[in-house]
C-alpha cells in the first residue's frame, strides 16, 4: 500500500526523497538570479537578509558568500538541520512558520522559487504578506518569486518520468480547484509511495488584491531571473518587489 501524506508542504520536504527528486536544480541560474537581484535593490553593505522557506539554504549561503547577513528560516526540521552546516556568524538557520513574524527587521525578505501559496488555509496566504511586511525595515523591501500560472497552465507537461539515484518517480501534473498538483509516485526498498505536491494558482492580480488588503506597496513586477519585464502569456516567473 502507498504511504500517503496530507500536510505534505511539513512532510514530503522533510523526506530525503524530496531532496533527491530534485538535486539538479540550476545553481547556475540561482545565483544569476541573486546577482541581479540584490543588484536592482541597491541593498547596503551588510545589509541584513530573510530567506523566507529557505529550504536547505541554497540562496541563503550565496548571499552570505556576497557579503550580506542572512537568517534563513524552513518549517522543515530536516532541512535547517542540513543548512546549519553552512552556519558562520553571518548566517544563522532556523525552523520557523514563515506565516508567523520573525522577531528581528530586515534590509530585505526574499520568498523564492515558488515557495508560497501551499498553505491548507486561505487565510495563510495574507498572514504570511502581512509577516513580511513587519519583518521590515523602513526602507525595506520584500520580494516573492512566484511561477507565472498563465504561462505553467499552457506548458504543463502531464505525466513524465524522472530516475534519480536509481529511483523511477512518476510525475503527473494538473490544474484543478484553482490549484497546481503534481502527483509522486515511486518505489523504493520494495515500498510504494505516493506524495502530493498542491499550489495555489495565484495570479498578479490575486497578489495584487492580497498586498493591498495587508497595507503593502507593489514596487516592480519582472518575468525571469534576468529581471526582464513580466509578460502574463510568455513569461515563466512573476517576481514582485514591495515595501
Amino acid at each position: 500500500m502507498a504511504e500517503h501524506t496530507q500536510q505534505w508542504y511539513a512532510s514530503w520536504f522533510d523526506t530525503p526523497f524530496y531532496h533527491i527528486l530534485y538535486k539538479d536544480r540550476d545553481h547556475h541560474e540561482a545565483q544569476l538570479f541573486m546577482d541581479n537581484l540584490t543588484g536592482y535593490l541597491n541593498l547596503p553593505e551588510q545589509a541584513d537578509i530573510l530567506d523566507l522557506a529557505c529550504g536547505r539554504g541554497r540562496h541563503s549561503v550565496y548571499l552570505n558568500n556576497l557579503g550580506y547577513q542572512v537568517t534563513g528560516i524552513d518549517l522543515s526540521e530536516k532541512s535547517i538541520a542540513y543548512a546549519k552546516q553552512f552556519e558562520t556568524d553571518s548566517l544563522k538557520f532556523e525552523v520557523h512558520d514563515m506565516c508567523d513574524p520573525y522577531p528581528k527587521k530586515f534590509d530585505a525578505v526574499f520568498n523564492l522559487f515558488t515557495s508560497f501559496g501551499y498553505f491548507d488555509q486561505e487565510e495563510d496566504n495574507l498572514k504570511t504578506i502581512k509577516a513580511i511586511k513587519q519583518d521590515l525595515n523602513d526602507y525595506g523591501f520584500g520580494v516573492i518569486d512566484f511561477m507565472n500560472v498563465s504561462f505553467v497552465a499552457n506548458h504543463l507537461i502531464t505525466e513524465d518520468k524522472k530516475t534519480v539515484n536509481g529511483i523511477d518517480f512518476y510525475l503527473k501534473r494538473y490544474v484543478k480547484d484553482g490549484h497546481i498538483f503534481k502527483d509522486i509516485e515511486f518505489e523504493f526498498e520494495n515500498k510504494n509511495y505516493h506524495f502530493q505536491e498542491r499550489v495555489k494558482a495565484l495570479t498578479l492580480k490575486d497578489f495584487e488584491a492580497l498586498f493591498e488588503e495587508a497595507g503593502c506597496y507593489l514596487l516592480d513586477v519582472f518575468g525571469d531571473y534576468k529581471l526582464r519585464k513580466y509578460y502574463e502569456a510568455s513569461s515563466e516567473r512573476l517576481i514582485m518587489i514591495f515595501k
